[in-house]
């Protein structure tokens, strides 16, 4: 008995060295863990939208000074077809594959660049204690390609500023990863969720692999 007790806690002692808690990494520090498991370190709160204007997060910057900014460094980034780029940055033609709504877009204007965990919600789930600086962060963040992902402007509009318990893609085939890489974008920032939006979550990723999410903090 002693040697089993012994053998768990070894067991107990690789699984946390394997995957780290939140709780014991600080912004800059990459983690590894199951989805279900930083969805469950996730911390839950109501949501408040008191102060929210979306002028708060500033968007579209071009950082790097090369005439395009965050929105059309995604669509050149994320093209099936490359467009052509004249100018200081005007993209014509190009195709998009828009993983929302399974959709194929052919030119630039039907294309968005949508924050998968939406701007307003962000707000709502702790931004709102941001500086200034950390939501220009987060508004155009090109570090991690979960952040912000070309789609159909259709369905962008569709979604607006929803979290999963009110949207999900019209594509079922894409909710999975959908979910999953919402749990790893709340990770990044260590937003909260509230507790309609922890239960969809849940709901949705129990019909899901377990798959293992790296994540780079930024808080």
């Amino acid at each position: 008995m002693r040697f089993l007790r012994t053998a768990a806690a070894a067991l107990a002692a690789l699984a946390a060295l394997t995957f780290p808690t939140n709780a014991h990494a600080d912004p800059g520090d990459t983690i590894t863990l199951p989805v279900r498991q930083a969805l469950a370190q996730l911390p839950i709160a109501d949501e408040d939208r008191t102060g929210y204007d979306r002028s708060l997060f500033k968007h579209w910057i071009d950082e790097d000074k090369d005439g395009c900014n965050t929105r059309a460094e995604v669509l050149l980034e994320e093209a099936v077809v490359a467009p052509e780029r004249t100018g200081r940055c005007t993209l014509t033609g190009g195709v998009w594959y828009s993983p929302y709504d399974d959709r194929t877009i052919e030119g630039p204007r039907g294309s968005d660049t949508d924050h998968l965990v939406p701007l307003a919600e962000a707000h709502d789930s702790g931004a709102d204690e941001w500086t200034a600086t950390e939501r220009q962060a987060y508004a155009n963040d090109l570090d991690d390609p979960r952040a912000l992902i070309a789609v159909s402007a259709s369905s962008n509009r569709s979604k607006a500023d929803q979290d999963p318990s009110t949207w999900m893609p019209p594509a079922e085939a894409y909710w999975c990863q959908y979910v999953t890489d919402w749990v790893a974008v709340k990770t990044r920032y260590t937003l909260s969720i509230d507790p309609s939006e922890e239960a969809a979550l849940s709901e949705h990723l129990s019909r899901c692999p377990d798959q293992e999410i790296t994540v780079t903090l930024a808080r």
